[in-house]
């Protein structure tokens, strides 16, 4: 999980899970591929698809002392949980020009850098010896609610456990079943995480937990419908979104775990990226987002002319894109029904003076700061009026990304580049390139304003101290 990173090594390559599924080796009991899995909460009206097969023929055939439904259905959650983005290290390029050596999945040892060190993640293959493979049910629960492993070890809150917290037995018991009937166990021990004292004391880890740490599973909402509530229970347990998305507090605590948080998904920052707001505002969050755009974005990348970036895409291309459309557009109408909190930026695309600038870019007669930059560098591709090309290149009038209340995103991107994510079923992806060497921070600042500034756009400006501060960190 993407926790605790304030220069964190990458979370995975983009490219990992790709190439671990066209390596794929074994199969699953054709009956569980055609049986389906019925979703876990009892108010989803729809089933949810078996898990992409690929991925779970990475894992190893299925154990036929377990059932193979459930092991199906824990192959599917586990990938709405995204465990593979984290417990799978990157693939080892040993010289240049020679294919990467694949990471067994679920193997762990990842490196996740924090404030405090280094942290890695742990094997959880069911090998006995280094990985999960002596965990009880009890065990497994526990350690995924609470965070403490068998002989008391605490976890770091790096595993999201406080949102893991939530998921329901019947949910639980199937992740089981797959953790240790349909993954291929791995006798590789993962790095020991070692950080400095005081943080190598683990026990402390106790009374973070006591004061920040929520328990029992979700429970649903009597007043809402079965599709708020499934929605709700996948954003708040196994998508723990919060996680990105909800700012965090001195002690590095998630500041809410659910709607009733006024600060809930308002938007965080991690590993330079900052997590948008989910909430209903109509300036940086999802208020003008179709409910359906949103769905698609979730499961191509591409929704309502945006593109996601940064390490969401990895998110995308890990999970979102298996999820069932059931699954998705429950996700979409939970979100949609938050009300609009930290509300930043505003956009207003049919007025006269957006309209006005939209024209003088074609001309040439716009004399504002970043208007030049912008003419040279950007038009092309996202072009004169910033509505960009749709299943491309992303709109940038009215783009909830650039009215954002934080700035680090834009700057991160246009300093380094990015890319949209690979799908299966998506457009393909399109990549923008890194502008470090061709544009100083004050050039950044001017054009990064500019776009916020144009087109109906209206957010705070960008500051060249904005744009060191996130040069300096990239080392860019």
């Amino acid at each position: 999980m993407r926790t605790f990173d304030d220069n964190p090594v990458p979370r995975c390559a983009p490219q990992r899970l790709r190439l671990q599924k066209r390596a794929a080796f074994g199969v699953v009991v054709a009956s569980a591929l055609a049986s389906g899995i019925t979703g876990s909460i009892a108010a989803s009206p729809a089933a949810a698809p078996t898990a992409n097969a690929a991925i779970v023929a990475a894992s190893g055939a299925v154990n036929g002392t377990a059932d193979a439904a459930q092991i199906a259905r824990g192959a599917y959650l586990a990938q709405a949980a995204d465990c593979a983005g984290c417990h799978t290290a990157a693939p080892r390029v040993t010289q240049p020009g020679i294919r990467p050596i694949l990471s067994p999945p679920f193997a762990g040892g990842l490196g996740m850098a924090s404030p405090f060190g280094t942290i890695y993640s742990s094997n959880i293959t069911p090998d006995l010896h280094v990985g999960i493979g002596s965990y009880s049910y009890d065990d497994f629960a526990r350690a995924l609610r609470d965070g403490v492993a068998p002989g008391g070890k605490r976890l770091y809150p790096a595993m999201p456990y406080p949102s893991f917290a939530k998921i329901t037995d019947d949910d639980m018991h199937a992740l089981y079943a797959y953790f240790m009937h349909g993954v291929q166990p791995v006798a590789v021990a993962a790095p020991e995480t070692r950080l400095p004292f005081p943080f190598s004391q683990r026990w402390a880890l106790m009374f973070w937990d006591w004061a920040f740490a929520p328990g029992g599973p979700f429970k649903p909402e009597p007043g809402r419908d079965a599709q708020w509530n499934r929605g709700g229970y996948l954003v708040q347990s196994l998508g723990h979104c919060g996680a990105c998305h909800t700012p965090r507090g001195p002690a590095y605590e998630e500041r809410g775990y659910s709607e009733s948080s006024r600060l809930y998904l308002t938007g965080g920052t991690n590993d330079h990226w900052f997590a948008p707001n989910l909430t209903a505002d109509p300036g940086s969050g999802l208020g003008r987002i179709p409910a359906a755009d949103l769905a698609a974005f979730l499961k191509h990348g591409h929704g309502g002319g945006l593109i996601t970036f940064g390490s969401m895409a990895q998110v995308v291309e890990d999970s979102t894109q298996y999820m069932s459309e059931a699954d998705l557009n429950a996700i979409a109408a939970y979100l949609k029904s938050l009300p609009p909190r930290a509300q930043s930026g505003l956009f207003n695309g049919r007025s006269r003076a957006a309209q006005q600038t939209a024209q003088a870019l074609k001309t040439g007669d716009v004399e504002r700061p970043g208007a030049g930059i912008y003419a040279s560098y950007c038009a092309r591709c996202h072009h004169l009026d910033g509505g960009g090309v749709a299943q491309k290149y992303p709109r940038l009038a009215g783009n909830p990304a650039v009215l954002s209340a934080s700035t680090t995103s834009l700057v991160r991107l246009l300093v380094e580049g990015g890319g949209s994510p690979h799908t299966e079923e998506g457009p393909e992806p399109s990549k923008m390139p890194a502008f470090a060497d061709k544009l100083d921070d004050n050039e950044v600042a001017h054009v990064l304003t500019f776009i916020r500034n144009t087109w109906g756009n209206a957010a705070a400006p960008v500051t060249t101290h904005d744009v060191s501060g996130v040069r300096s960190a990239l080392h860019k």
